[in-house]
């Protein structure tokens, strides 16, 4: 029979319909994997520490599982699930919750996201399934991770790059910035030739950005102005300031005496300006 402990949930009820309050232990044997989890690459360093630890101090937090016909189905909690495996625990605590498949993916995503615990590649292949699966768009994408609309399509544009590319994101030998300043290179041999000297040099993304800027001939630096006076420092920083939120080259020219200006902001190809678009209106 299984046992229930008079304690209340650790897990935030989010979107889903909490059908169990009380945290349960049941049998290990009866929980299965989640179908949904976009973790597929595991640190068997930090799982081994989650292991030591959980052998001296137990399960801190409960899983978060479903009702399946045969026992239950994981929803969220897979390393805390692995590491019990491996101490060979009988019973682990769980809180019961009913969940869609859809709620499980964006559950799992999320989770792993606020934890830092997925690579760039596995975020835009949970996105690319939301999208796929369940019909969501990138603006609802966006708003159920938590995540701004131009995140999440710089991270959908990571599965063009070429299969070498993206497993060099998976081994974490470049980031989604490096991925990013690459997808936005459209000529093969050009994007390789880069992509060789971010793993083999460890060019920071401001560096393989810079090195992107100038292969495409766009080789005034991100954050100034063409050449001319130097900006006032507020509008070095403003500039700066949306740089970072539209990720993308602009140039800001203002006219003399404090006469107003103009703002030009570049674009990669018509994927690129849906995105910034986005960006500045929401």
């Amino acid at each position: 029979m299984e046992r229930r402990r008079g304690i209340r949930s650790l897990i935030p009820t989010g979107t889903l319909a909490e059908s169990e309050e009380l945290i349960q232990e049941v049998p290990l044997d009866r929980i299965s994997p989640s179908p949904f989890q976009p973790r597929t690459d595991w640190n068997e360093e930090t799982l081994a520490e989650l292991v030591a630890s959980v052998r001296t101090h137990g399960i801190l937090q409960p899983l978060a599982v479903r009702r399946t016909d045969t026992g239950y189905q994981l929803i969220a909690g897979e390393r805390r699930l692995r590491a019990a495996r491996q101490i060979g625990m009988e019973r682990v605590p769980v809180v019961v919750r009913t969940a869609t498949d859809r709620e499980m993916l964006e559950l799992a995503l999320v989770e792993n996201l606020q934890r830092e615990d997925i690579n760039p590649m596995e975020e835009a292949e949970a996105y690319q399934r939301l999208m796929a699966e369940f019909n969501l768009t990138q603006e609802q994408i966006a708003e159920r991770v938590a995540r701004s609309r131009p995140t999440v399509a710089n991270s959908l544009r990571l599965l063009n790059l070429p299969e070498e590319m993206r497993m060099s994101l998976r081994r974490g030998e470049s980031n989604g910035g490096h991925g990013k300043a690459l997808a936005g290179i459209k000529d093969e041999k050009l994007r390789r030739r880069l992509w060789r000297r971010v793993v083999r040099k460890g060019l920071s993304v401001r560096e393989t950005e810079a090195a992107a800027n100038k292969l495409l001939g766009r080789d005034v630096p991100r954050g100034t102005s063409a050449p001319g006076p130097q900006l006032d420092p507020n509008l070095q920083d403003l500039l700066a300031r949306l740089r970072d939120h539209l990720g993308s080259k602009i140039r800001l020219k203002p006219r003399a005496r404090g006469r107003g200006g103009t703002i030009q902001i570049d674009y990669t190809d018509d994927e690129d300006l849906d995105r910034i678009s986005g960006a500045i209106l929401g």
